[in-house]
């Protein structure tokens, strides 16, 4: 289907059951966002604990999200990788499988100079058709992309939008400012989406968005709306939520809170660790406040 960049995506987890993927639990995720009126999927993204996923499992998820998807919501598979040739190879399996969009980070750990990011996302735009949203998240990869780095590469025609998860509204307003005409900034952090929305983004692909998907994409429709008093009321509803999903690292509060929500399992894998005693108080009080419990 048409890719669409406006509205909340979610990047969706991947559960698991004795430490393999657990494809029944897959699918009632999937599901359950689907029904909640979430905008896509973006399986195998770092909520997805892709990190940890084997190539093979890797390519089931992309593949299960898309059968079972059905037309539904599209799909914007996880493709990145700290080797282009990796990224290349992971993003031509997602087109033969049938993705809308593919959700490109940064490469990670070693850390390339801006002039290196343009080279790596231009030779992915080069190697396929997909719609291509870049991932910006330094405090996992090590390495940011500059504003005007975002803006360079959104003149390719199929480089279509950014994840902006920096944390710095300065340079988000710098990439929406400058980038070509229609190029999609989206929030990646969900206390950042109200502010990220009022400079021109149009959305978000938030882990966040896991527990009550439908008001994060009311809040961004407000916002396109110009209602920004009603918009900025939810914001602060869920505020308390989205600070305690990651009051430990993304996505074992997300899996912590979909286990209570009788979901799926909250099992993640080494070097993560299944969200603490502490964690989970502090996420049933706050699921409780919001009528999620």
């Amino acid at each position: 289907m048409p890719l669409e960049l406006k509205g909340v995506f979610a990047p969706n987890v991947t559960p698991f059951s004795s430490q393999s993927v657990d494809e029944p639990s897959l699918r009632r995720v999937l599901d359950y966002l689907i029904d909640s009126k979430i905008t896509g999927l973006v399986p195998c993204g770092t909520t997805g604990e892709s990190a940890t996923l084997s190539h093979e499992e890797h390519r089931r998820v992309v593949e299960l999200t898309i059968e079972h998807a059905s037309g539904r919501v599209p799909v914007i598979a996880g493709a990145g990788s700290n080797s282009t040739r990796e990224a290349i190879e992971l993003v031509k399996h997602a087109e033969g499988a049938g993705a809308d969009g593919v959700l490109v980070i940064c490469p990670y750990y070693n850390r390339p100079t801006q002039a290196g990011l343009i080279g790596h996302f231009a030779a992915v735009a080069e190697a396929t058709s997909l719609p291509i949203i870049m991932y910006n998240i330094p405090k996992r990869t090590g390495v940011n992309m500059e504003a005007a780095t975002a803006v360079e590469l959104s003149r390719l025609p199929n480089i279509v939008g950014t994840k902006e998860a920096s944390g710095d509204l300065q340079q988000v307003g710098e990439i929406i400012r400058g980038a070509e005409p229609g190029f999609a900034v989206l929030s990646g952090d969900g206390n950042l989406t109200f502010p990220i929305c009022c400079l021109g983004g149009v959305g978000g692909i938030l882990a966040d968005a896991h527990v009550l998907p439908g008001e994060w994409l009311r809040m961004v429709d407000l916002i396109a709306q110009a209602r920004i008093e009603e918009a900025r009321e939810i914001h602060y509803r869920l505020l308390p939520v989205s600070n305690a999903l990651f009051l430990e690292t993304n996505p074992a509060p997300a899996k912590a809170a979909l286990e209570m929500m009788g979901i799926c399992s909250s099992d993640v894998r080494l070097p993560l660790l299944p969200a603490s005693d502490s964690c989970r108080a502090a996420l049933r009080e706050e699921l409780s406040k919001v009528g999620v419990l």
